[in-house]
C-alpha cells in the first residue's frame, strides 16, 4: 500500500459492506480488489447507516472482522471515499 491509496467502503450487489484500500478497480463494477480488507458485518443505528460508515467509521456497537490481506469483491454497486476519521475507526475496529 503506497501514501497515495485512500480507504474506501465498498458496497456489493449481495448487500456486502467492505471497507479497504483499492489495489485494482480496472474492471470494476464487476469486481474490484482490496487490500486490508475488513467486512461490516453489523453497524447500529448511532453509525447512520453505509454513508456515515465512510464518514466516521464504525462505532463500538458494530461487528467488524478482522482483515485480509487482499480480497476480490465482485458486483460492486457502490464505491465512498473514506474521511481519515473513518480510516483510524475501521483500523481500529475490534468485533464484540
Amino acid at each position: 500500500m503506497n501514501d497515495k491509496q485512500k480507504g474506501v467502503v465498498i458496497t456489493t450487489e449481495n448487500r456486502g459492506v467492505f471497507f479497504g484500500y483499492v489495489k485494482d478497480d480496472s474492471e470494476c463494477p464487476a469486481k474490484i480488489i482490496l487490500l486490508k480488507c475488513r467486512m461490516g458485518v453489523y453497524w447500529d443505528a448511532d453509525t447512520k447507516g453505509v454513508l456515515g460508515l465512510a464518514a466516521t467509521g464504525p462505532t463500538s456497537g458494530c461487528r467488524i472482522t478482522h482483515s485480509t490481506p487482499e480480497a476480490t469483491l465482485y458486483k460492486v454497486t457502490g464505491i465512498f471515499e473514506c474521511t481519515p476519521e473513518a480510516v483510524v475507526a475501521w483500523e481500529n475496529s475490534v468485533w464484540k
